[in-house]
């Protein structure tokens, strides 16, 4: 949400569109929120943002229910699931549980903003973040890699015009350039709680050794 006021704080006005890679969509949601506040506010102009949202093929779960135009979430078979949860790059995009259809959920804010899901496959992703890289100089996560992927794809096929105010949130980023550029130190649990040791008198014992 705090990006979405940043960008039109910088732009001087709403976004026309959102692009964010979802595993849960409670990053959309509170972007949907930040443009009702946007507007309430109306110094920003009366843009409805247009959230368009992507997952990483093949786990679309949040893609094939919104297909459907139905508050409910599309049946996946749990196997399957897990499956397509292991094809996947972008990890983070895995939640099978979002929420989707609760009032207020991503299925609203979809609605509200004539939102779209859109989706980008595991190569797809990484010719993106590689150009992302050239283009920026900085790498990011797979997630983000998605969703430039599907900013690419959209301008492709002419939904974006010209003169459109776009924002693109990359969600991460530039951890192998911390992993080259710093000396990473690892830091060691004070305390393990084993599950054997969960009750009054041991966890006393143990807290007293910290």
């Amino acid at each position: 949400g705090t990006t979405v006021l940043s960008a039109a704080v910088e732009a001087g006005r709403i976004p026309d569109f959102y692009f964010q890679a979802v595993g849960s969509g409670t990053g959309a949601i509170a972007a949907w929120e930040a443009n009702l506040r946007l507007l309430a506010d109306g110094r920003f102009g009366k843009t409805k943002m247009k959230l368009l949202v992507s997952q990483n093929e093949p786990f679309v779960l949040i893609k094939d229910s919104w297909k459907a135009r139905t508050r409910e979430l599309a049946v996946l078979d749990e196997d399957l699931a897990r499956r397509q949860v292991a094809a996947i790059k972008a990890t983070v995009l895995s939640n099978r549980r979002p929420p989707y259809g609760i009032t207020g959920g991503l299925y609203d804010a979809l609605s509200w903003s004539g939102g779209e899901v859109l989706s980008a496959d595991n190569e797809a992703l990484e010719q993106a973040a590689k150009l992302f890289l050239e283009k920026e100089g900085m790498d990011v996560t797979p997630e983000a890699g998605v969703a430039l992927s599907s900013l690419m794809q959209a301008v492709k096929a002419g939904s974006i015009p010209e003169d459109a105010a776009v924002m693109l949130n990359v969600t991460g980023g530039g951890i192998k350039r911390l992993f080259k550029d710093e000396t990473m130190y690892y830091k060691k649990a004070d305390l393990i709680i084993e599950k054997n040791d969960i009750s009054s008198d041991k966890l006393e014992k143990k807290l007293k050794t910290l």
